[in-house]
């Protein structure tokens, strides 16, 4: 009989820790910029060139993570059936962390031993392992380490559903994932739907990011003859499977460098993908057919790839990544009508295949044999079946409330009652008062009041807001706080001298740090570094202790060319943050520029960890380098230090 039911999972983890208090003004979008898209057709270029967001605002970022781990409680929910026991993590996305085949005892996903941030998503901190819910802009979600509302639904027949929603803040729209395991079901069912409340069209992604283990038997198939291949050239090419160049792109451990692979499927085929052992068995996900896209992506067995598995997990588990989306590749946006609601079904199970055919030399037998063993699993007829009952369920009340979100949904449900706008949240995806907390408060007070109640000028700001529809109430407000909050909605618009001088008016009602900050990270921007070296200057003088704000002065003063001024800078910090892996980086950079080799050598001697190094980060092997051709003595056959490298193209060989 299925069943839901809460308990606790205990892991190493390293706490995902507070949020930069510093508004990512012109940071935090996604690496996937594309440099060539010439062999793309029409439609998948202008998909590509459609919706880019200049930054991850409103969100801030998480970077307060380190690498040190403990012992730790998190919340999650398990369904079950007599086949299949599915284990979500409550507090990071709602991700699907374990699916277990009981009959068999067999994990079908890759299970991370451990709860380790590390630096991927659009706001930083991201886990691997899993299946991880990506919506609203290219990347890593901005809630894949956030809680977000849950519940358990009974649907007519039964069956427990594990209800999941947010209201999403870069796009404005509310999305809605329901799992469930009807008694008889060989495969876990995830419906998911996202509404658009907003009277306008928007920009739309979604992929559901699944990680499976890595192995040398392993192979990736998916229903298409050839692929989109995206790398870190950020050059879009076409190419056959499953060997393009000579050597199999479906067997991952075959790879040098870490790739995107976009299966490219006809219109007229089946969506599905799936990882198979030598056994001719692993896990299958499969879809109706508005969820278009399918995705490899594989870490390659450079140095540098390697390297990042052992990162995000520990030595020897190994793992790749098959992904489904809406686009025909993660490279785009669609765009999703004003009012419209979007649905689908994803299906996830054991596929179990014949190994002679799936492990042949002939593709299409291959990809033909696991179709086959696909449609015995789960016919697309019940999937279509599925996706037409849900109708009839999807706006159910939940009957128990497991968890709370956000309270940006109940928020920007006030917002538009007071305005006469339709609310965003349905019976089903409710958002109560109950979820408002201090980060809404300044905002309730500007539409209960049409004012900000002013707060402590030495205290950043806890939240922010990019819709358009705040601007009309923060200009009628006074003081220095509204106008620093127009400058952010400015210089996210694009509007840069308006952006400035709202700052700049702020400054004038009050000096704070966080308008010379902003006005610094604005000048750097636009390519004045004299203005933001400046204006750093002015925000450290009023925030002196505030380590974020002397990291990203530290970084910008490197790069105008003043290392001694950020060598003082880090020297005025206490020693527990100057042993921190970015200050000594900074140190080491500063010191090397500065003309002092030996002190910058010490330091990348005794080891300089980056917590939060960014993947195609090249901060780390590029000062090795630098500091090896800068010492008289370098040998230069001394290899960069595993322990540096982070390098996505194994090419890559001098930083």
């Amino acid at each position: 009989m299925s069943e839901l039911r809460l308990t606790a999972l205990t892991l190493p983890t390293a706490a995902v820790g507070p949020a930069n208090p510093l508004p990512p003004l012109f940071s935090g979008a996604d690496l996937h910029q594309v440099a060539d898209a010439s062999e793309a057709d029409e439609e998948m270029r202008h998909n590509i060139g459609y919706g880019r967001v200049p930054s991850v605002m409103p969100y801030l970022m998480q970077d307060g993570y380190t690498r040190e781990r403990a012992p730790a409680e998190h919340p999650v929910a398990v369904l079950e059936n007599a086949t299949l026991r599915a284990t979500f993590l409550l507090g990071a996305g709602g991700r699907l962390w374990s699916l277990i085949h009981k009959p068999t005892g067999r994990e079908l996903l890759f299970r991370n031993p451990v709860f380790q941030p590390a630096n991927l998503a659009l706001r930083g901190a991201w886990l691997a392992g899993g299946v991880e819910w990506n919506i609203a802009t290219i990347g890593h979600a901005p809630t894949t380490c956030e809680p977000l509302h849950a519940a358990r639904v009974i649907r007519p027949d039964g069956t427990p559903v594990l209800r999941m929603w947010e209201y999403e803040r870069i796009r404005g729209v509310v999305f809605q994932i329901d799992a469930y395991l009807p008694d008889e079901s060989q495969v876990l069912l995830v419906h998911v739907r996202i509404t658009n409340p907003r009277d306008t069209t928007v920009p739309m992604y979604w992929w559901s990011n699944i990680a499976v283990p890595e192995a040398p038997d392993v192979r990736v198939l998916a229903p298409a003859d050839a692929a989109w291949q995206f790398s870190y050239d950020r050059r879009v090419r076409h190419i056959d499977l499953p060997q393009p160049d000579g050597t199999d792109l479906t067997r991952t451990t075959h790879a040098r460098d870490a790739a995107d692979y976009f299966f490219d499927i006809p219109d007229d085929r089946r969506r599905w993908i799936t990882a198979l052992d030598a056994s001719g068995r692993g896990l299958a996900q499969a879809s109706t057919q508005r969820l278009r896209g399918r995705k490899l992506f594989l870490w390659g067995q450079g140095e540098g790839g390697r390297h990042w598995q052992d990162w995000l997990s520990e030595p020897g588990h190994g793992y790749l990544e098959i992904q489904a989306g809406l686009a025909r590749t993660q490279l785009e946006h669609l765009p999703m009508p004003a009012g419209a609601h979007w649905s689908w079904i994803e299906a996830y199970g054991l596929l179990e295949a014949d190994p002679t055919a799936v492990h042949g030399d002939d593709w299409t037998t291959a990809r033909e044999a696991a179709r086959h063993s696909l449609d015995t699993l789960v016919p697309q007829s019940v999937l279509d079946a599925e996706l037409a009952d849900a109708a009839d369920w999807v706006d159910l009340e939940p009957v128990e409330i497991l968890q709370a979100g956000s309270g940006w949904g109940a928020l920007e449900q006030r917002r538009r009652t007071k305005t006469g706008e339709a609310p965003p949240s349905t019976p089903g995806t409710p958002f109560p008062d109950s979820t408002l907390g201090p980060d809404q408060q300044p905002w309730l007070d500007l539409l209960d009041h049409g004012h900000l109640i002013p707060a402590d000028p030495h205290q950043a700001p806890t939240s922010y807001q990019t819709d358009p529809a705040w601007q009309e109430p923060l200009r009628a407000a006074d003081g220095w706080l509204p106008q620093l909050h127009l400058g952010v909605l400015h210089a996210h618009a694009g509007d840069h001298e308006d952006a400035r001088k709202a700052w700049q008016r702020s400054i004038e009602n009050r000096p704070t740090a966080w308008a010379w900050r902003n006005l610094a990270a604005l000048a750097d921007h636009t390519g004045n570094p004299t203005e933001a070296t400046h204006a750093y200057r002015q925000a450290l003088r009023l925030a002196p202790d505030l380590l974020p704000l002397a990291l990203e002065a530290a970084t910008v003063l490197i790069r105008a060319g003043h290392p001694h001024e950020v060598l003082s800078l880090l020297a005025a910090l206490p020693a527990a943050r100057r042993s921190l892996g970015r200050a000594r980086w900074a140190e080491a950079r500063a010191a090397l520029d500065a003309g002092d080799v030996e002190r910058c050598g010490r330091l990348l001697h005794e080891g300089i960890e980056l917590a939060d190094v960014r993947e195609g980060e090249g901060s780390l092997h590029e000062l090795w380098f630098a500091h090896q051709r800068a010492t008289a003595t370098a040998d230069p056959a001394l290899p960069l230090p595993r322990a540096y490298d982070f390098r996505m193209l194994a090419a890559d060989a001098t930083g």
